[in-house]
């Protein structure tokens, strides 16, 4: 494996894959410990969690608006613990003129403009190219009916986002038009100050992490669970939010690589430590056993909120499946690097309904759909569901381009494990985003 200049890497295949790794804190649970850390007045503590681009965007917005955060050393595996020192949702303040830079983050904007919706703070949240290029019509419709103003670039389709807050917000009940945890978050943390129950309503079930630390920390929270996988969730407003601390899992969809390297690979036997397994985030999991994955789990002493487990991949002989729209939402980050495991597989794989992965940090479905035809793999696009026929074992290796995605940087790269002579990615250095110890993780496994 070599690192070249301009975020370029080269991999090539290994004989074997051996070994035991930690992965970054879950990217997702870092965001909202952060940000509710913010909304408690008085101190919390955030152990092991990222310390990817994204999160430090949170931290560096909510530091821009009087929380003192600070680091207090790294842990294996690309964690870091950090101590939150807020004077609480009343408290924050911003100077005026300021932009609040979310950097590549979507997941920083949506939510923070969630928590600014319920403040009296103006803000002006902004990024990168690529996060310009993001949807927020989806967060702006359903705020500004509780009251908040919100305003955004281009007929309030992408940012800048525009947040005029207020102290006091209706409550709604809303039903979300796309499954997206970012948009029910964004909900919750402003029904923290409605006057009044809050209801969000979704078809399929999104990863869960707001509702759980929101309940540890006395808010009132009910759940409501419908036969057709349908979810519920209504929060009691004008509650105060209590202080403590929250201790992250590993990041499951950071594992998810090294799971599909393990599992499409001849010679291999890989544990992943410590990585989360809530039921909403796990997925990934099932998908992969549906395809013939050899996965063992060994659930750990529980150590907070969230369930975690020690995951071990062995090679093994996968065959294609077909993944519908619940599928793909229960999936969503994982699906790039499910589109690799469906290429290594034996027949047919088909995906149906993955037009959220258009909307990414990248275009995914065309921007795998390219990558994949240029590794040898015969795939086909028609609207919104991807096509893929395995070719196990008939990987080759070739050039190919990240498009500033880190989760297509880290796709491409453990096809480089699997494919002869070297895979070139450009853009490898996306990676920061998520998992920056992402290529040295994967050197450790070459045996």
């Amino acid at each position: 494996m070599e690192a070249g200049g301009g975020g370029r890497a080269v991999v090539r295949p290994s004989p074997r894959l051996r070994g035991r790794l930690r992965v970054p804190g879950d990217k997702s649970i870092t965001h909202r410990a952060l940000l509710i850390g913010a909304l408690a007045e008085g101190q919390s503590l955030v152990e092991g969690g990222s310390d990817g681009l994204d999160c430090n965007s949170t931290a560096a917005c909510l530091t821009a608006l009087g929380v003192r955060i600070e680091r207090l050393g790294e842990a294996p595996g690309g964690r870091i613990d950090r101590r939150i020192r807020s004077p609480g949702r009343a408290g924050l303040r911003l100077e005026p003129g300021q932009i609040l830079d979310c950097g590549n983050s979507g997941t920083t904007l949506r939510l923070l403009a969630g928590v600014l919706a319920g403040t009296s703070l103006q803000a002006l949240l902004d990024g990168d190219a690529s996060l310009r290029r993001r949807p927020v019509a989806r967060i702006i419709e359903p705020l500004r009916s509780m009251g908040a103003g919100l305003s955004a670039r281009e007929a309030d389709t992408v940012p800048p986002l525009s947040v005029h807050g207020r102290s006091r917000l209706r409550p709604i009940d809303y039903t979300t038009r796309v499954p997206s945890a970012q948009v029910k978050s964004a909900i919750l943390l402003a029904a923290l100050v409605a006057e009044g129950t809050t209801t969000v309503r979704e078809s399929v079930a999104t990863r869960d992490h707001t509702e759980r630390m929101l309940g540890s920390r006395g808010v009132r929270i009910e759940v409501r669970q419908g036969n057709e996988g349908e979810r519920a969730v209504s929060v009691e407003g004008m509650m105060p939010v209590r202080a403590m601390d929250e201790r992250v899992p590993g990041d499951l969809s950071a594992a998810a690589f090294f799971l599909v390297a393990g599992a499409a690979h001849p010679d291999a036997e890989v544990t992943i430590e410590g990585v989360g397994v809530n039921p909403t985030r796990r997925a990934v999991l099932d998908i992969l056993r549906r395809m013939g994955a050899d996965l063992d789990e060994r659930t750990l002493p529980a150590q907070g909120a969230e369930p975690a487990a020690n995951v071990t991949v062995r090679s093994s002989d996968l065959r294609g499946i077909d993944l519908g729209p619940r599928d793909v939402a229960g999936a969503i980050d994982e699906i790039p690097i499910l589109c690799l495991a469906a290429a290594a597989a034996r027949g047919r794989t088909v995906i149906r309904g993955a037009t959220e992965l258009r909307h990414k940090e990248s275009d995914r479905l065309g921007g795998m759909a390219v990558g994949l035809a240029a590794l040898g793999v015969p795939v086909e696009v028609e609207g919104d569901d991807l096509t893929i026929d395995g070719r196990p074992g008939g990987l080759v290796g070739t050039d190919l381009k990240a498009l500033g995605d880190h989760r297509l940087a880290m796709t491409w790269a453990v096809a480089g494990l699997l494919a002869p002579g070297g895979t070139v990615i450009s853009g490898a250095g996306s990676v920061d985003v998520s998992h920056p110890g992402f290529f040295a993780d994967l050197e450790r496994l070459h045996s």
